[in-house]
């Protein structure tokens, strides 16, 4: 291995480890090749039949729900995660620390869990219906379609924007803002003209995190029975419209395209002025007790309403314990199970590309890295439908077995373990495994026993990320999990499916005890703030 250059945030080298730079081309090569079936799938289709499909009204009112459903969830998310992400660091706001916590939580709920809950509460001949109707109120607003889609995904994708403006912030020296006070700027003018553009990188990032989950959801617009970009792949795909599902798949990928463009030129100049002192809480007066209701609104919407749907159903012993939709065991086994072995293949997978990322950056070693994110930015239900087309075609033999449900999961969350343990190891002096290498360690010696131990907590931050998220994961799971093989995302959506909502309150909870464990997890090795 190379001799790595003794400076601070990892250095480089002249000469690229081979047996690093083999592994890295390896697994970015098993990451994009699936992808490019999709595209000589595509190509299949003949010029003709290609343009009508795309053109066709259906398509184009498609491609028009989507992006109204992408623009309205992120500004909505805007107007909830930048406003927390203030109150929680910049202000008096009582118990910060808890709010900080309770506003961070949704994003443990799979937003499918959530679309399940409202439509329970608040669809027809709904929980809240019933509660009313002694008082004369026959009928609530329609849930269903785009009103129930934003409000869905806007509950559950708006943490994204919150956590990474709290990072900001808590970063930000707010010498700049009382400078600019002292100018006899307002408040308001002063958060204008030096919070938001410091803000705004973290503000562009969280919104990017937003849009692409609300571009490649697939369970929300299901339930509330919107046709999105997804849905329609999942339908079309379903009842062997073959073309239209893959042609549809490359126009999803060229909007998601699209977004990653749009958010590098909003996010403008990266360079914040970070350090300094963080200065005294401002004063909320009169808009405390506001400032307490908008927080404490947004809990109670997006938690205390699923979580007491769920408990709702508990009380009542709706989940039958009998019959073909009751929950086994095996499901929670099953989905521990491949979550588990992705999150260990994701992380194996992932060491020789970080590495040769942090500690021999070159232009190489940049388009391995990246070529690795493909599968995050690709959709799950686009990448289902890609394994599905690769695997029929050129691995028979891993066709509808674990192996590939599992592969799937590694090339959608690979970049999760990746990102984690790159910063770890730009965090590991380069001195440190070279002073074991000068007492006569060999290079691998020296990483297992100095290199390895100091970036354990990225590692174990990585896998329990994509432990988290693959446990959470649908529409993959549903077009790859072989015959029979069930996990509880996949009895969740089997009840939604046949009407038997109860039935989906054990699976439900237990993945939400595990998706906070996880969290918890992840807060623990990676250090997040909640002061």
């Amino acid at each position: 291995m190379a001799t790595e250059q003794q400076t601070g945030t990892g250095g480089g080298d002249d000469e690229q480890p081979l047996g690093l730079t083999i592994a890295s081309g390896a697994v970015a090569a098993a990451v994009v090749v699936p992808l490019l079936w999709l595209v000589k799938t595509a190509l299949d289709v003949g010029f003709a039949e290609a343009v009508a499909l795309v053109t066709r009204p259906t398509t184009v009112e498609v491609f028009l729900n989507s992006a109204v459903l992408v623009t309205l969830v992120t500004a909505a998310c805007i107007g909830l995660g930048v406003p927390l992400a203030y109150l929680t660091v910049r202000t008096d706001l009582p118990f910060r620390r808890f709010w900080t916590v309770v506003v961070s939580l949704p994003l443990v709920i799979p937003s499918y869990i959530g679309a399940f809950a409202f439509v329970s509460a608040f669809g027809p001949r709904g929980a809240f219906q019933r509660l009313l109707a002694p008082l004369g109120v026959d009928s609530l607003p329609e849930i269903y379609g785009l009103p129930g889609a934003v409000l869905v995904l806007t509950l559950y994708t708006y943490p994204y924007v919150f956590i990474t403006t709290r990072a900001a912030l808590k970063s930000m020296d707010t010498t700049l803002i009382d400078a600019a006070r002292t100018l006899n700027h307002s408040r308001w003018e002063a958060f204008k003209r030096v919070t938001v553009p410091q803000i705004r990188p973290a503000v562009a990032a969280g919104s990017l995190l937003t849009a692409l989950y609300v571009l490649s959801d697939f369970g929300t617009p299901a339930i509330m029975r919107f046709d999105a970009f997804t849905r329609v792949i999942y339908v079309e795909f379903g009842t062997f419209g073959r073309d239209t599902a893959t042609l549809l798949s490359l126009q999803l990928i060229a909007v998601t395209l699209l977004i990653l463009t749009l958010e590098s030129k909003i996010r403008g100049d990266e360079r914040t002025t970070t350090g300094g002192r963080s200065g005294a809480p401002m004063p909320l007066g009169r808009w405390k007790y506001p400032a307490l209701g908008f927080a404490a609104l947004v809990a109670t919407v997006g938690l205390l309403v699923p979580l007491g749907i769920l408990f709702t159903w508990l009380a009542q012993g709706v989940a039958a314990t009998s019959g073909s939709l009751a929950f086994q065991p095996e499901y929670a086994f099953n989905s521990v199970l491949v979550a588990a072995a992705t999150a260990g293949a994701a992380t194996l997978a992932g060491l020789p590309v970080a590495y040769l990322a942090a500690r021999h950056p070159s232009r190489l070693s940049s388009v391995f890295e990246r070529a690795t994110y493909v599968g995050y930015a690709v959709p799950g239900v686009v990448l289902g439908l890609a394994l599905v087309f690769f695997g029929s075609s050129y691995a028979t033999p891993i066709y509808q077995t674990l192996y590939l449900l599992v592969f799937a999961y590694v090339i959608r969350f690979l970049p999760q373990a990746i990102g984690s343990l790159r910063a770890s190891f730009l965090r590991v002096d380069p001195a440190l495994p070279e002073a074991a290498r000068t007492l006569g360690e060999t290079p691998s010696g020296a990483f297992r026993h100095v290199t390895l131990p100091l970036v354990a907590p990225g590692l174990f931050g990585g896998a329990a990320l994509v432990f988290l998220t693959t446990m959470k994961e649908l529409p993959a799971t549903l077009l790859l999990r072989p015959s029979g093989f069930s996990t509880l995302v996949t009895h969740i959506w089997t009840a939604y499916e046949q009407g038997y909502f109860g039935q989906a309150v054990v699976p439900a909870f237990i993945l939400l005890f595990v998706s906070g464990l996880s969290m918890l997890v992840i807060i623990t090795q990676e250090g997040y703030d909640v002061k």
